[in-house]
């Protein structure tokens, strides 16, 4: 049976500066660098070397193989001076069988490479391209007979559930290297076998399947394949997956087991301040458990593939996901091997993954291409692709706001969403009403998304009269008001999701007093603070009771009176000033009251069992630390 070891400890890292130092994994070089603005991050090859004896194997029975699941963005690999591996992709996972160049003691060595060039995406986007090994490595020992390693870096079973009225066929495809039969057992979510078959391409029939269900119920089995010889287990592979059955009306949207289900969600970007991409699963969890107390029901994981982990992290909670590559902003002729190889494994290493309803073509492709028809006809290749290898499921593109309605582009992949930001980068909220309005108008039959707005907001900027482009937390939740009123009056909408759920690095930005960085994230970059625009989705879209004071960390204010906004799930607030009652409303998601200010008053918003307080000071002169400084600026965007 197989084993695994991870090579985590004592890198010996030659970064830009050309000095070596010893470092554990994850990491990237670019953690400081690609954060800090001025778009002069540095992009090359550096090289990490490690020694580690051989693992205890039978070279008569056994293999060893070699496992990366992140290099940004290319990588090769050489094993005691004997290149292995070539990678081009950083956000995937491939292996190489080492056992013939296995000594007592071995010298890896990786040279990972996130250098500028016209063959491997991403290169033109707005966000940092780390380069590093961020992503396990690990060495698996496996029998000569075992279920294969050496397909696309998938898990070398796929498992198609089809839902037949009350019952589902579970077909279990098996990929063998060696010799063996294959044997199947399905478990329940208490580790009860419900079906057993055998056979490397086999469909079993379950009676009254237990639905994954989304958020409400993400009900789960397990499919153990073993590989048999002699009556005797010789290798195994355990997948979980979901039963469950998805379609897209264009004019009643999302359908989850035959009844409506609007999804309403984020993006998310994988990177931390001070860390990159180089994070550990306890900081997956976190953001999963802040997206789950938003109340999201849908994730975009943009604009590539991200941990493994996080997929199963859908799975478990019941996110319904988009998942792409990222093939992104401009289309490079050379890059089209790049563009297929990376969906060929996006596709085989996340198959498996009930979560998953969408494969992601592209993103805002538009932007910079010159060779439109190449790119089209990419886009078709892709589109095929997805076809061919995944019957299921659909899939879809992102369009950039100056690529309209009538643009072929937008019109080849199964679903499209428009990633739009009416109200900021141009003034006029309503103009999201009419966009939307004139492409259903247009286009009755073509299911329609919105797959990225949103609005830069700081915590520590504040205005009484806050407008757009002004970067302050007060305008941010204006614009996320008007969103979601917005999308209410569109419930055709095949999916909606924020951009985004977290502030990320971009390191060619320079907007908000904070360079380097995308400040539209509803949580800061260190996940530490939940702008005013967290709590207006949580108002939508969460059960879990709450109240929130609005603009609690604008303190000082220069009225003689101000307006308390509280934001909640439940039907009624009560606001007290300075311990006394002043107010009662009742209503939906926003609350308005008028307090007087004279000298420094207590707010405090009672909404049944929830209390939520914060404390305004009447000043004299506005506190300047609330307004965005005037200095001259590289970048007012990445492009």
């Amino acid at each position: 049976m197989r084993s695994t070891t991870t090579l985590m400890k004592n890198w010996q890292f030659t970064g830009p500066d050309g000095k070596t130092i010893t470092v554990d994994l994850p990491h990237t070089w670019n953690n400081i660098d690609g954060q800090d603005g001025g778009n002069d991050y540095w992009r090359g090859s550096c090289t990490y070397k490690t020694s580690f004896a051989a693992p205890a194997f039978d070279p008569a029975a056994q293999q060893v193989w070699l496992q990366f699941e992140g290099v940004g963005d290319s990588a090769k690999v050489s094993l005691n001076g004997t290149e292995i591996a070539n990678h081009d992709g950083g956000f995937s996972t491939f292996r190489v069988d080492i056992t013939a160049l296995l000594k007592e003691q071995n010298e890896l060595t990786v040279i990972a490479d996130n250098s500028k060039n016209d063959f491997v995406y991403p290169q033109k986007a707005d966000f940092t391209f780390y380069g590093g090994i961020y992503r396990t490595v690990s060495l698996l020992v496996v029998s000569k007979d075992h279920i294969a390693l050496d397909h696309l870096g998938g898990p070398g079973v796929q498992i198609t559930p089809t839902v037949q009225g009350t019952n589902a066929d579970i077909r279990v495809e098996t990929r063998v290297s060696g010799e063996g039969e294959v044997a199947i057992s399905i478990l329940d979510a208490e580790g009860r076998e419900v079906l057993a078959g055998k056979g490397g391409d086999t469909t079993l029939t379950m009676e009254h399947p237990h639905l994954w269900d989304g958020i409400c119920d993400p009900y789960l089995y397990t499919c153990v394949v073993r590989l048999m010889k002699n009556g005797q287990p010789v290798d195994e592979v355990r997948q979980r997956f979901g039963v469950r059955s998805f379609s897209v009306d264009a004019k009643q949207g999302f359908f989850l087991n035959g009844r409506p289900y609007p999804l309403h969600g984020v993006s998310r970007h994988q990177d931390r301040k001070g860390l990159g991409n180089a994070i550990t699963r306890e900081m997956h969890d976190e953001d999963m458990q802040l997206i789950k107390e938003l109340g999201a029901n849908t994730i975009r994981l943009a604009h590539y593939q991200h941990d493994q982990y996080f997929y199963d992290l859908c799975d478990e909670v019941g996110m319904v996901v988009w998942a792409e590559i990222p093939y992104i902003s401009e289309h490079m002729p050379n890059g089209r091997a790049n563009t297929i190889s990376q969906m060929k494994e996006l596709i085989v290493q996340n198959y498996n993954h009930a979560s998953i309803v969408c494969w992601g073509v592209s993103n805002e492709i538009t932007i910079s291409t010159k060779n439109n028809r190449d790119m089209r006809d990419n886009h078709r290749q892709l589109n095929d692709l997805c076809h061919e290898m995944d019957k299921t499921r659909l899939t879809t593109l992102a369009c950039y706001a100056m690529c309209g309605p009538f643009n072929p582009v937008a019109h080849i992949t199964d679903l499209v969403s428009w990633n739009l930001y009416l109200g900021w980068y141009v003034p006029g909220l309503f103009l999201n009403d009419l966009w939307m309005d004139f492409f259903h108008l247009c286009y009755p039959n073509r299911p329609l998304g919105f797959s990225e707005y949103g609005a830069e907001g700081m915590p520590n900027l504040h205005s009484e009269h806050p407008r757009r482009g002004d970067h302050t937390e007060e305008y941010q939740a204006i614009y996320h008001e008007y969103m979601l009123e917005c999308f209410a009056r569109h419930k055709w909408l095949w999916s909606t999701h924020v951009w985004n759920m977290y502030d990320f690095a971009a390191d060619a930005r320079d907007q908000g007093g904070e360079p380097g960085m995308n400040h539209k994230g509803l949580v800061t970059f260190d996940r530490k603070t939940r702008k005013d625009s967290f709590y207006i989705y949580k108002a939508w879209w969460s059960n879990e009771p709450f109240v929130h004071i609005c603009s609690k960390r604008f303190i000082d204010r220069t009225q003689n009176e101000i307006e308390v906004k509280v934001y909640s799930n439940q039907k009624q607030v009560t606001l007290y000033a300075n311990g006394e009652k002043l107010a009662e409303q009742e209503g939906e998601h926003i609350f308005r009251f008028r307090v007087k200010l004279d000298g420094e008053v207590k707010v405090q918003a009672v909404a049944g069992d929830c209390i939520d307080e914060a404390a305004f000071r009447k000043v004299s002169t506005p506190n300047p630390v609330y307004k965005l400084g005037k200095k001259k600026s590289t970048s007012a965007n990445w492009v």
